[in-house]
C-alpha cells in the first residue's frame, strides 16, 4: 500500500498517525478530566474550553495562511509545521498543572493559536507533494490511518490508561510520544521545494502577491 507513495506523503502520514494517536488518547475523556480535576469544572466549562480553542484557531488561521503563501519555497511551511508540532505536543503537560477554569481557557487559546500555524503549513506541503495520479487515494490514506485508525485505537487505550495510571501519567506519556514523533519530520528537509520551485510544480497557478 505504501510502496509507491512518495517520501513526503509517506512521512507525513506516518508522523500524523503517531502524533494523532498521542493527542487522541485523552480527547474522548477530556470532559471527565475537567469535571473531576478542575475546581468548578462543569459542562459549561467544557463548552467554553472547546470554544476557546476553535475561536482562536479560526481567527488566526486565515491570516497565517496568507502569510505563509506570500513566501517562496517550503522552508517557512516546514518550520511552522515542525515547531508547531513540538509546541502543541507539549500542551498535554500544561493540563497537569491546570486547576481552575481560566487555566484551561488559556491553554486552549494557546493550543488554538499554535494549530493555526500547523494546519495551513501541513496542508500546503501535503498538497504540493501528493501524487497527482492518486490524489483521492493519498488523501484517503491520511484520513484512514492518521485520523480514523489513530483516533480509534488511541481512544480505547486512553480510557484504559486513565483507569490504571490516572490523567497526569496519560498527559505526560502523550506529550512524550507527540514530541518524539515530531522529530521524524526532519526527514522531509531534503525533499522540500526551494525558492522559485512552486510555479514549476504548479505552473497552472500563478500567485498574486500584491
Amino acid at each position: 500500500m505504501f510502496r509507491h507513495i512518495n517520501k513526503v506523503v509517506k512521512v507525513l502520514v506516518v508522523v500524523d498517525f503517531f502524533y494523532n494517536s498521542a493527542l487522541a488518547s485523552f480527547a474522548p475523556i477530556f470532559a471527565i478530566f475537567i469535571t473531576d480535576s478542575i475546581v468548578g469544572g462543569s459542562a459549561s466549562v467544557v463548552g467554553f474550553a472547546t470554544a476557546c480553542y476553535w475561536i482562536t484557531k479560526s481567527i488566526f488561521q486565515l491570516p497565517i495562511a496568507r502569510f505563509l503563501d506570500r513566501t517562496d519555497g517550503e522552508k517557512d511551511d516546514f518550520w511552522a509545521m515542525f515547531f508547531g508540532y513540538i509546541l502543541v505536543g507539549l500542551i498535554p503537560i500544561a493540563y497537569v498543572f491546570a486547576s481552575v477554569p481560566w487555566h484551561l481557557y488559556l491553554i486552549q487559546i494557546l493550543n488554538g493559536f499554535l494549530m493555526a500555524w500547523v494546519v495551513p503549513a501541513w496542508y500546503a506541503i501535503f498538497t504540493r507533494h501528493v501524487d497527482k495520479w492518486r490524489i483521492s487515494f493519498e488523501w484517503s490514506l491520511e484520513s484512514v490511518f492518521s485520523v480514523g485508525l489513530a483516533n480509534a485505537g488511541a481512544a480505547a487505550l486512553g480510557g484504559i490508561l486513565v483507569d490504571r495510571v490516572g490523567f497526569d501519567a496519560l498527559y505526560i506519556g502523550a506529550s512524550c510520544v507527540a514530541v518524539a514523533s515530531s522529530f521524524l519530520l526532519l526527514g522531509l528537509r531534503k525533499h522540500l521545494l526551494q525558492k522559485g520551485d512552486l510555479e514549476r510544480v504548479l505552473p497552472e497557478r500563478r500567485v498574486n502577491r500584491q
